[in-house]
């Protein structure tokens, strides 16, 4: 029964984390498709728990579906001066949908070929005690690395979005 009512909430959780990346796509609305984006993280997070990683679900529900969707709305609500702005063209590109079915199929030739190995779990689930030594001993670098990133991105979203005096 257990396994029957895993399988119905992933199924539930991926078709709402992949309809929400469509949506995202899609959109016309920039201020939608940020919405859109939290609705994938936010099931991204369920799949975290669904998969017995309290922690990560957490983290990622905080940190993702939190801060950097919040951060995301604020630069998308400082770069817009009017309201026309946040609407963005309809542009179906060839090229795009060129690039994407070269990608679905470099992924499923990938799966195709992993085969029917499954991989050995752990005796035990690590403890958040491991993670966060870890996280603060090998991971500290790109952790940083990736925030000074976000920074930027929002600095150069704010100075881009400026008046210009002329």
């Amino acid at each position: 029964m257990t396994e029957t009512v895993n399988g119905v909430v992933f199924a539930i959780l991926a078709f709402a984390s992949i309809g929400g990346a469509i949506g995202m796509l899609t959109t016309r609305n920039v201020m939608h498709a940020a919405f859109w984006l939290l609705e994938v993280m936010v099931a991204i997070g369920g799949l975290f728990l669904l998969l017995s990683a309290e922690y990560l679900a957490v983290v990622h529900v905080l940190v993702y579906a939190g801060a950097v969707s919040v951060m995301m709305l604020f630069v998308i609500m400082l770069s817009l001066r009017r309201r026309e702005d946040a609407v963005r063209p309809v542009d179906v590109s060839i090229g795009g949908a060129v690039l994407a079915i070269l990608f679905g199929s470099i992924v499923y030739i990938a799966i195709a070929q992993y085969g029917d190995r499954v991989a050995e779990m752990p005796a035990e689930a690590p403890d958040t005690a491991a993670l966060g030594e870890l996280l603060f001993t090998r991971w500290a670098l790109p952790f940083e690395v990736a925030s000074l990133v976000l920074l930027v991105a929002v600095v150069g979203a704010v100075w881009w979005s400026r008046e210009v005096d002329r």
